[in-house]
């Protein structure tokens, strides 16, 4: 039986194999091992915890109909990436749409560490501020930056995941870092 004890490892063949012909025991570890990481990614791309783990059972759902069309030359983490970003997106365009029609103003929760009153305090504004300036990137922008330093995903595996070349993720990052840098700036979060 294929196990896999981390986001990285690839499953063997007989674990692929159960996937596809949907055996729940090899769909209960796939969702053990992505279930935390997509998450994470839908919730920086959305900004809402509600929303991301709807987002991250959809994830699953269409991993689980489309486990059939996976083709093995790319790596299975790369392609559930992928579905949780284009997800997220597709969220996040429906939302705009929604917003534009109820111009209604969504605001975006943050869950924070279990620490002292104080702490938690300043923890909380700042990772309300990051989230804040980062819900105000463009998708693409918004993606690397999750996917880099969120997922901590390396260029080589972003590039898989976006399917761009990994020197177009390297530029993109370096623009999206500007752009994150300037928001956080007019939020008046001084960066280095």
């Amino acid at each position: 039986m294929g196990q896999m004890g981390r986001m990285s490892d690839e499953p063997d063949a007989a674990w692929l194999a159960r996937l596809r012909v949907h055996d729940a025991g090899a769909f209960t570890q796939l969702i053990e091992c992505y279930e935390r990481p997509m998450f994470n990614v839908a919730f920086r791309m959305l900004g809402n915890i509600a929303e991301a783990a709807d987002a991250t059972q959809d994830v699953f759902l269409k991993v689980f109909e489309n486990i059939a069309g996976y083709d093995p030359k790319y790596r299975l983490f790369s392609w559930i990436y992928r579905i949780a970003v284009n997800e997220s997106i597709d969220r996040l365009k429906h939302r705009r749409h929604a917003e534009v029609v109820a111009s209604d103003v969504e605001d975006f929760p943050l869950a924070s560490a279990e620490r002292g009153p104080e702490q938690m305090a300043g923890d909380a504004q700042m990772h309300d501020l990051i989230q804040t300036a980062l819900m105000e990137l463009q998708y693409d922008h918004r993606a690397v930056i999750v996917l880099r330093h969120f997922a901590e995903c390396s260029y080589a595996q972003m590039a898989e995941i976006l399917h761009v070349p990994e020197k177009t993720v390297k530029s993109r990052l370096y623009s999206a870092r500007q752009e994150l840098h300037g928001k956080l700036f007019a939020h008046g979060v001084a960066t280095s």
